[in-house]
């Protein structure tokens, strides 16, 4: 004592303790950054995952927003004996009536018809291309575009033309109209290939026809088997509420009516089931990497017992040496936080750019980053931390 006053160790400051921690970390640079590395590798994994995940449902959620989500479609069911109902000729007309709807068309499969581009293809080579009887409003019903040709008009509805979906133009490895295709029993002229439809996928995979050539080249019986309507935003459920009695008066319940863009919000719904394993994963990643950063530390903590003991002969008391370990174990678990949470942004953007995708993000992502850096540094640390603590100044001083 000094007069009445007990002597107090000195008191380590913020600066001080991140002076302390940094000190240790760069007398062994090769260790510290193979040991950063794991940490990095499992932030990066998350990071990515959450960032890729979010870009993907941002893209569908802006195509959802662009495409609309006032187009029904109205399909023939099931007769109370378990057959196929058929829809009336006339379906889309009556459609059409329904006072909020502005634009309605039709199709009808053409079954046992296939197209092939020559006469010589086996019939049983389809390609997964169906044939489709189409109205001259489907484009403008699905606001789907023509990339290249024209769509069918009131002649060329009646001639043996054709105008081909996306899908169906790739794989009858077409890309420019003017040529022929061997539909059914003689050869249909293409005159249009159309652009994607995401919301109506079944026509990028067909080739379609005008009802009235249909009837006449193809045998068809001129029912239509899906109906298109679009209507205002804000009449969507009413009008889905009486399409199925103003189709079929006589029997509602053999009409089944649906809305594709649900198709679309449920694969943004969704998008997180698999975004969870991939999480998990590099949860595993970021678990085995703050085991990398425990045996980092207690390797130090046996490496350096000298120095332990001289700055506990110094008078360093037991806080201030867990204090030293616990701020390497952190520092160096945050080196590799930072370095994982930046490559994890830079892959997502990278991959986003690629996809033609928004890219995003999340705030929340980063900051768990962080959370999740600070939560393994804490825990890696601790044991060593304490173990150090608990050396004895005159063992640690006499250990060769």
């Amino acid at each position: 004592m000094t007069g009445d006053r007990p002597l107090t160790p000195a008191r380590l400051g913020l600066g001080d303790v991140l002076r302390v921690g940094a000190a240790g970390l760069r007398t062994r640079p090769a260790r510290v950054i193979l040991s950063a590395l794991g940490i990095a590798i499992g932030i990066a994994t998350m990071v990515a995952v959450i960032g890729i995940s979010s870009s993907s449902r941002e893209e569908l959620l802006r195509q959802l927003d662009r495409l609309g989500t006032n187009l029904l479609t109205v399909t023939a069911g099931r007769t109370v004996f378990g057959e196929e109902a058929k829809l009336p000729k006339n379906a889309a007309a009556m459609v059409g009536r329904i006072g909020p709807v502005r634009t309605a068309a039709a199709t009808g499969a053409v079954d046992d018809v296939s197209v092939r581009r020559t006469d010589h293809i086996s019939e049983a080579v389809t390609g997964g291309i169906t044939v489709q009887a189409a109205d001259l409003t489907l484009t403008r019903t699905l606001e789907g575009a023509i990339v290249k040709g024209v769509w069918l008009n009131e002649a060329t509805a009646r001639l043996p033309t054709v105008v081909l979906g996306s899908k169906a133009a790739e794989r009858l490895g077409i890309t420019n109209p003017g040529v022929r295709v061997w539909l059914g029993e003689r050869w249909f002229s293409v005159i249009g290939v159309l652009g994607p439809m995401p919301l109506a996928e079944e026509i990028e995979r067909s080739a379609l026809v005008g009802f009235p050539a249909a009837e006449k080249y193809l045998g068809f019986d001129g029912h239509p088997t899906t109906i298109y309507e679009r209507s205002t935003e804000t009449s969507v459920e009413v009008v889905r509420d009486v399409l199925p009695r103003t189709v079929n008066p006589e029997n509602p319940e053999e009409v089944e009516v649906s809305r594709p863009s649900d198709a679309l919000a449920a694969r943004a719904a969704a998008a997180g089931a698999f975004t969870n394993l991939l999480l998990g994963l590099g949860a595993v990643a970021l678990l085995v990497g703050g085991v990398g950063v425990a045996n980092t530390m207690v390797i130090s903590v046996l490496e350096r017992r000298k120095e332990i003991g001289l700055r506990r002969s110094l008078g360093a008391t037991r806080s201030q040496i867990r204090i030293q370990f616990l701020s390497e174990s952190l520092l160096l678990s945050a080196l590799g936080g930072t370095a994982g949470a930046a490559l994890g942004a830079i892959a997502t953007i990278g991959f986003a750019v690629f996809r033609d995708w928004p890219p995003v993000v999340p705030p929340w992502a980063l900051a768990g980053a962080v959370g999740a850096t600070l939560l393994i540094g804490t825990a890696a640390g601790l044991y060593p931390a304490m173990r150090a603590a608990r050396l004895s100044p005159t063992i640690a001083l006499a250990t060769t």
